[in-house]
């Protein structure tokens, strides 16, 4: 792909609040900052409180990069908070607040117009949790479908924000799905797979029944698998010292997302991006915190992402 790819980000913008004070998050805003750093023109659709979390938001997001047209300022709810726990094995657990903002984003006609220049539109479940959001979700992708855009899917499952039906309704709408082996039984109970089966036959099952071009499942410190049409490709963890694994899914899809639009191989785009995972799993927090600094450059940035190459 000789331009950068266009990819647009949907879904929640919030605040992870950890024991040791609070740091910018959310899976859509995660995966995005991980897709700018790799080199992708980026844009978010959500929506922040006219409040200073949201504020401050917007100005990160912007630092990265990141074209916050479509983040909406919203006066009637709170921007979007989490509060997280991490375990001694780095392992988070979250509770979600509710009635926040990304969970009133509103259809705007300029955006489904724009999915013209668009390559890749990324979303979630956690997003979706809101009838409102869930609704203008899924107008884009269906407005992207028809279009001929790439949907990824990034199950990202935080109970009790799913069901069986909302698993069933995203991955219809989807053309690469991303989900962790931790997430893989609550899907094969959702779509009625076969019990016992192996996670590769599971993960041909779905793409067969939904007509996926591929499904990648991470592993977490085992690697990753992906299934598509040329088969099936594993790649081993990378070893790295756990610092906390918040984001690190996130940083893996873009990694991946990226490898998929610049056309990579299946084995050098799982190598990239259980890189870029293990990265991030070595640091606090699901964004390289010198990424998060004012005076730090584009190129610098890229430097950042702690992927060798992964911007190629």
């Amino acid at each position: 792909m000789a331009t950068a790819p266009h990819i647009l980000s949907c879904g929640e913008v919030l605040w992870d609040r950890f024991p040791d004070g609070p740091r910018f998050g959310g899976a859509p805003v995660n995966f995005a900052c991980h897709a700018a750093l790799l080199g992708a023109h980026v844009q978010m659709l959500s929506a922040v409180g006219s409040d200073l979390s949201g504020s401050h938001a917007l100005a990160i997001l912007q630092r990265f990069g990141i074209d916050t047209t479509f983040v909406q300022s919203l006066t009637n709810a709170p921007t979007g908070s989490v509060n997280v726990s991490v375990d001694p094995a780095g392992k988070p657990s979250f509770q979600i607040e509710t009635e926040s903002a990304w969970d009133f984003i509103a259809s705007e006609g300029a955006l489904l117009d724009g999915l013209a220049s668009v390559d890749v539109v990324y979303f979630g479940t956690l997003g979706q949790r809101s009838a409102q959001s869930r609704d203008t979700i899924r107008t884009v992708l269906r407005e992207a479908r028809a279009r001929g855009v790439l949907r990824v899917l990034d199950l990202n499952l935080r109970p009790p924000f799913y069901d069986a039906a909302l698993l069933r309704d995203s991955i219809a709408l989807a053309g690469v799905l991303k989900l962790s082996d931790e997430e893989l039984p609550a899907l094969e109970a959702a779509c009625e797979l076969p019990l016992g089966s192996s996670p590769e036959a599971s993960l041909h099952s779905l793409r067969s029944r939904f007509a996926l071009d591929c499904i990648v499942l991470t592993r977490g410190a085992d690697g990753a698998l992906m299934v598509s049409d040329s088969g099936t490709a594993e790649q081993q963890g990378i070893p790295t010292k756990v610092v906390d694994t918040v984001g690190a899914g996130d940083a893996f899809t873009a990694a991946f997302v990226l490898g998929l639009l610049r056309g990579k191989p299946p084995a050098d785009i799982l190598r990239l991006a259980c890189e870029t995972a293990a990265a991030v799993c070595s640091h606090a927090g699901a964004i390289p915190p010198v990424a998060q600094t004012s005076h730090v450059s584009r190129e610098e940035r890229g430097s950042a992402s702690f992927v060798s190459g992964a911007g190629s």
